[in-house]
């Protein structure tokens, strides 16, 4: 069975419809995910390595995450508290996801 080849994405500053709109956006959206599987994958390390439950949380590298984000957007020329609140909810999730994988790597043994 052949898949479908997907539109090629045009840039942002390209785009005259809708539609092309939609297909950059998807396009993202593919890569994004890709690069928060990686990112998890992070998480299913920290988890394997960490030998303390209680350093799952670790409120002083979250504000560092949160901090380096902001700085990153306005660099870029986004608005910084809006990529903050993103990231806080992407940092919520890997903590919970970590605290998962590391109760779960630690009743297999």
């Amino acid at each position: 069975m052949t898949s479908a080849k997907l539109p090629e994405p045009k840039r942002p500053e390209q785009c005259e419809t809708m539609t092309e709109v939609r297909v950059g956006v998807d396009q993202v959206d593919r890569e994004l995910v890709a690069l928060l599987v990686r990112r998890f994958g992070y998480m299913d390390a920290a988890a394997r390595i960490k030998t303390d439950r209680d350093t799952v949380r670790d409120e002083a590298r979250k504000a560092e995450v949160l901090g380096n984000v902001a700085r990153e957007a306005e660099a870029a020329g986004l608005e910084p508290e809006r990529l903050r609140a993103v990231w806080n909810e992407l940092v919520e999730q890997s903590i919970a996801y970590e605290a998962v994988q590391w109760d779960r790597l630690r009743a297999d043994r």
